[in-house]
Formats: C-alpha cells, structure tokens, sequence
C-alpha cells in the first residue's frame, strides 16, 4: 500500500517514521481556509482538504492529512503571520491554560474509503517576563501558539493534560487507532 503523508512538517514526519511507517512526503497545496468557527470542527475540515488535494493526483494511495491549531480565550490561533504577531500571540496565551486541537484525515479515493475526526490536549503556558516573550517571538513561525513543545530551549509550557504529540502536531496515540479502524473498512 502506497502510504503518503500530505505535510512538510518536520514533526508530523518524525513521529509518523517513530511509528514505523514507510511514506512519501508530498505536501498539500491547498490555502488553509475555513469559515468553521469551532476548533475540533475547523481542523478536521483542514485536515480532510490537505488529504483530499494530494489523494486527487494520487487516487490509488493512501494519504494522510492533518491540521493544528491552539485556542485561548475564545479565539483560533494559528501560525503567526510575522514576529509581532507572535508577540501578540504569546502574550494573550502567557500563564494561561490553553487546548490544542489537531485533526487527522486518512483517505484513498480508489478504495472509497475516509476517515476524519480530531485530538485535542489541554496546556498550561508559564508566566514569562515581556523580555523572556520577546526573545522567544519569532523563534516558531512555523508553528500554531508561536512556540515549540518540542523544542528544549523553549520554556514556554509547564504542563500538558492530554497527548503531548498532539501539542507537537501529530497525536500519535489518536492516529494509530484511526488508522487500525481505516485497515478494517
């Protein structure tokens, strides 16, 4: 079975290798967009558009697509867009508990088959100095919250209820059940 993972993200692609898998890497290009208002909803949706893009020029394999995203305070927070919007981002999520929301697609539109849905952790941030902020803005672009749970340099979480792979991007313990349940369809 060809086994294809529609991200670049260097995370996804660790954990998804950890796990013993063989995979091509081919990135989706769909823009992220969603008019969905509810994290859980919003990437799941994401989630199944990535899979869909790559399964449409692949209709034989299997793809797998995925979303993240971080929600404080009644907003969606996703990748900064520069350096002082993940000041801002940092600062609204600084001492404050916080969920990450990543949703996962598995599909192959020659077997009919698809399943979606979502993981979702709970972190609490540290309370940082403006200083302590500033320095780390900037350092994960990339990134949905601006910072990196993976990285050691990166003080920014002290505690996780929930999958801690979720928060790096990819639940790892919510993929493997999604996937013995797509195997069996």
């Amino acid at each position: 079975m060809h086994l294809i993972l529609a991200s670049k993200s260097p995370r996804r692609i660790a954990l998804l290798k950890e796990l013993g898998f063989a995979f091509d890497i081919i990135p989706s290009q769909t823009p992220e967009k969603s008019a969905k208002k509810r994290p859980a909803a919003r990437v799941s949706e994401l989630a199944v558009q990535k899979a869909f893009d790559v399964a449409q020029k692949y209709p034989g394999a299997v793809v797998i697509g995925a979303d993240t995203l971080v929600f404080c305070k009644g907003e969606i927070i996703g990748k900064p867009k520069d350096k002082k919007d993940a000041l801002r981002i940092l600062n609204k999520l600084n001492g404050s508990w916080q969920s990450v929301y990543t949703g996962v697609c598995i599909m192959c539109l020659n077997g009919h088959k698809m399943l979606y849905g979502y993981d979702v952790s709970k972190c609490k941030a540290r309370t940082l100095s403006p200083e302590q902020l500033d320095h780390l803005a900037g350092k994960h672009m990339d990134k949905a919250g601006a910072y990196a749970v993976q990285d050691e340099e990166d003080p920014f979480i002290e505690r996780i209820v929930g999958s801690r792979s979720n928060v790096v991007g990819f639940p790892v313990e919510y993929f493997q059940n999604l996937y013995k349940e797509f195997s069996s369809l």
